[in-house]
């Protein structure tokens, strides 16, 4: 079964995943890697302590504002894609870029781009995505010059 969370459950999950981690309460599994991708981006802090006005904002990216709960829900899908090679070579790929950024942070940056090419690039479309196109983009990423 495929899980389609709505924006507010997303925001919902980050919110309570900063919460339970600050208040040193034990988290499950996908809670502790959110938590470690939430630990990198302290600029994010200020709007996960505040679910209620997380809920609210709209984060426009033609005002320079970057959301949040997109840019943590990326790192969380990569690590999960990692963690099952789910496209097949996504793991060897994040690994060699990782190798090559001396950051796995900086890896999975990179990978974002990739990723969110292949959405868009499906969603214009009208096809599924090409897992295939995507692990090579990240593969150029990590031999790039």
């Amino acid at each position: 079964m495929l899980m389609q969370p709505s924006q507010a459950d997303v925001r919902r999950f980050f919110c309570g995943v900063y919460a339970k981690a600050r208040a040193g309460q034990t988290l499950e599994a996908i809670e502790t890697i959110a938590s470690g991708w939430i630990a990198e981006h302290p600029e994010y802090h200020a709007d996960l302590a505040d679910v209620d006005a997380a809920l609210r904002t709209m984060f426009d990216a033609s005002e320079g504002k970057t959301n949040p709960f997109l840019h943590l829900s990326m790192h969380l899908s990569i690590s999960e894609q990692c963690s099952i090679d789910q496209p097949r070579g996504i793991r060897q790929a994040v690994e060699l870029l990782t190798h090559r950024r001396d950051s796995l942070h900086d890896a999975h940056h990179d990978t974002m781009e990739c990723l969110g090419r292949m959405v868009w690039e499906s969603q214009r479309a009208g096809r599924p995505p090409d897992g295939d196109v995507y692990v090579a983009c990240v593969q150029r990423h990590a031999t790039r010059d």
